[in-house]
């Protein structure tokens, strides 16, 4: 293997003994019996378990924002579900890595490790701001899309583990909790109102265009009708 496959072999085998054990009691011997390879081979890689903790985190959450990275036509709220359709399946794929290290509570936790989390959360804010064209959001808007990216990750660890809600349904009653979080905030700040209305009229116009841009159903396109 190359040093990179090799590095990846191991932290795959982590976030396999993750989903059956809690990652703090995963220890350097286990990973590297699981992983068919020496103790003097994992601290080529990996200085120590918390060091392999943090690699593993990273290849859940740079799954996350890859994922937001690639963004649907559309309006804001389509764009939206899409994105997180995606994200569904990335932590589906990264089932046991995302539920044992993204759990709250976890003794694993870190500074660093809070901070690999928190650029999921940044990324998924961004997103939004941009799809609406916001460059200046007030605080109180910030508040609620970073409570509502709490939300997701709350949701997707009870989906993952208890599925619940059921997957059909979970993105789109995501989207539903943002709508109703954000239009509570707009009842305290103007400035979230603005936001609000913005959206508005954005979903508004892309429904007038999708509309405009159906096909006739005249009698001219369809044919002659029957003689």
């Amino acid at each position: 293997m190359s040093p990179q496959a090799r590095r990846e072999h191991l932290i795959a085998a982590a976030l396999e003994l993750f989903g059956r054990h809690r990652p703090e009691r995963v220890s350097v011997d286990d990973v590297v019996a699981h992983a068919g390879v020496s103790r003097a081979l994992f601290y080529r890689y990996f200085a120590n378990i918390g060091e392999l903790h943090l690699a593993a985190l990273r290849s859940v959450t740079e799954g996350l924002i890859d994922r937001l990275a690639h963004r649907e036509p559309g309006p804001p709220l389509h764009r939206l579900r899409a994105a997180l359709r995606g994200l569904i399946e990335v932590a589906e794929s990264y089932r046991a890595g995302y539920v044992a290290l993204l759990r709250s509570g976890s003794v694993i936790a870190t500074s660093e490790t809070d901070a690999v989390v928190d650029e999921v959360r940044d990324r998924a804010v961004a997103v939004i701001l941009t799809d609406v064209g916001v460059t200046e959001p007030g605080p109180m808007l910030l508040v609620t899309l970073r409570c509502w990216t709490a939300v997701v990750e709350g949701a997707l660890l009870s989906w993952l583990e208890e599925g619940v809600p059921p997957r059909a349904e979970l993105a789109g009653w995501l989207v539903d909790q943002l709508v109703a979080m954000v239009t509570a905030t707009a009842g305290h700040d103007p400035a979230v109102a603005d936001f609000v209305a913005r959206v508005e009229r954005l979903e508004r116009s892309a429904q007038r265009a999708a509309t405009e841009s159906q096909p006739s159903t005249s009698s001219g396109l369809r044919g002659p009708g029957p003689t």
